[in-house]
């Protein structure tokens, strides 16, 4: 049976259509739901107005693939996990769309996105795999064999930059504060990490795609493989980009290779996020997966059928 999936994202949505078996359309397209109402639990009304206008233009597409919206799988994640308006939201996507939204806790979340980790990267030893989304950040250890650990942790890149990035560039002042945050609320992380140690960092998706971009235009002149989920990252690349991205104001940001408007903004809090993870938990070694929850999924689906 042919299907589609989308992922309504705190700062971005993404739908897959699948025909037989395979991913056959992707698109991603911001509609930053939780922008405004993060700290008020609440997505406000211009957020419910971006939110359908996109998925709206989701439904166009849907309907030149012929995949009717009883064959959407439609996943709500933090934004809509903590608005308590959240059903007011579901509501009108169902009454103007048909679609049913399902909207799922912490733990489901991650469970799919490492389905879609694993089935991008060769993961070859003990491994932190970190999705950083607008509204949580998912953080799963596996190794070679199975997932060890995973917890869902609300310090999104909307709710960081609400909190901390009220100037572009962002005061330099704030950085240390964001890391004494860090370690206020990862409690929980830092304890997984002492007793799994792992020593790779697998970064899954948004902000960690344009990274990969950046590497492979400035390396090549071009954007990585399009056939390729998994790649290889420097930890020298990383470090490279962290002074591009953080002390850079937006307009020179947008000017880096491999840049796009959807991820200009939230990647700086992004960067100082995964320096801390880098820095603090001695990670050794980096790889990106194209493949997120969209994508995980999807393989989810195509198994129980």
């Amino acid at each position: 049976m042919d299907f589609a999936v989308i992922d309504l994202g705190s700062n971005t949505f993404h739908l897959a259509i699948v025909k037989e078996s395979k991913i056959v359309f992707k698109k991603s397209q911001a509609a930053k739901l939780g922008m405004g109402g993060m700290a008020a639990k609440i997505i406000n009304g211009e957020a419910i107005e971006r939110g359908l206008d996109v998925l709206s233009q989701f439904i166009a597409i849907l309907d030149e693939h012929k995949i009717i919206p009883e064959n959407v799988h439609t996943y709500g994640t933090s934004a809509l996990r903590n608005a308590t308006n959240a059903n007011v939201f579901c509501e009108k996507v169902a009454k103007q769309t048909l679609i049913q939204i399902q909207i799922i806790d912490g733990h489901k979340e991650a469970e799919l996105i490492y389905e879609g980790v694993k089935n991008a990267v060769n993961i070859s030893e003990p491994s932190l795999i970190v999705d950083i989304g607008g509204g949580s950040v998912e953080f799963i250890i596996c190794n070679t064999e199975k997932k060890l650990w995973q917890q869902s942790f609300e310090i999104g890149g909307l709710r960081l930059m609400e909190k901390y990035m009220n100037t572009d560039p962002i005061n330099p002042a704030f950085i240390p504060k964001m890391n004494d945050f860090f370690t206020e609320k990862l409690l929980d992380l830092h304890n997984a990490i002492h007793q799994y140690k792992p020593s790779c960092l697998i970064g899954s998706s948004g902000s960690f795609d344009t990274l990969n971009d950046m590497y492979h235009f400035e390396k090549n002149g071009n954007g990585p493989n399009k056939e390729t989920a998994g790649f290889s990252y420097p930890l020298s690349a990383f470090y490279k980009a962290f002074e591009q991205l953080v002390f850079q104001n937006r307009e020179q940001r947008m000017q880096i290779p491999g840049m796009i408007p959807l991820r200009v903004d939230m990647i700086v809090v992004a960067m100082i996020l995964i320096a801390y993870l880098i820095r603090t938990f001695d990670l050794k070694t980096i790889q990106i997966s194209n493949y997120a929850l969209l994508e995980g999924a999807v393989f989810t689906h195509l198994t129980e059928k």
